[in-house]
């Protein structure tokens, strides 16, 4: 049996001549591109919130999400890169499979349970994502945008947390709705001190 090898375009991401600094720079800017495009999309998902507290927590989140774009910016002017983002395919598929939540489901708690987890899947890739490019910077010494990027994966493991309690304490539950149509968060409310 023959094995036989590819060589590398000049031009794959993966050829010799592909440092980590671009490695490092190119999924910078893709962030920055996955966070503007997110951020256009959550008022779209607020408009199709019924939860009063999952409205506050995304409004939250809004503002969150541009600061970290204004971070992200800055990161990217520490190596003299201008902001132009760079297409995320991964994140582009998850804010399309929200935005097909909408169609599938009506305005209500079964929507919202759906948002908080399409938020969640997008929210966990871009803490896989920030993690990866903390990494990359600690090794090329890039302090400044690592100390940048650090307040953002806080931030990003903040959010998850927060969706996680919302769930967990009354958007699931609603969502189980009950044979007799009462929604089931007021049989497993927990006590808050």
């Amino acid at each position: 049996m023959k094995v036989t090898t590819k060589r590398l375009k000049a031009t794959s991401p993966l050829s010799t001549d592909y440092s980590l600094h671009k490695l490092f720079m190119n999924q910078l800017r893709e962030m920055i591109w996955s966070k503007r495009l997110f951020s256009k999309t959550i008022p779209k998902l607020i408009h199709n919130i019924s939860s009063p507290n999952l409205i506050f927590i995304m409004n939250d989140h809004a503002a969150v999400t541009r600061n970290q774009i204004i971070r992200l910016q800055k990161a990217l002017e520490l190596n003299d890169v201008k902001g132009k983002g760079k297409k995320c395919v991964v994140i582009q598929a998850l804010i399309n499979k929200s935005k097909s939540t909408l169609e599938y489901t009506e305005q209500g708690p079964v929507r919202d349970a759906a948002i908080v987890a399409n938020v969640q899947k997008i929210e966990h890739y871009s803490i896989a994502a920030i993690t990866t490019l903390i990494e990359f910077g600690k090794v090329l010494r890039k302090d400044a945008i690592v100390d940048l990027l650090s307040k953002i994966l806080i931030e990003e493991k903040q959010t998850d947390i927060v969706l996680s309690e919302a769930a967990y304490n009354t958007i699931n539950f609603d969502a189980a709705i009950d044979e007799n149509k009462f929604l089931a968060s007021h049989y497993y409310r927990r006590k808050t001190h």
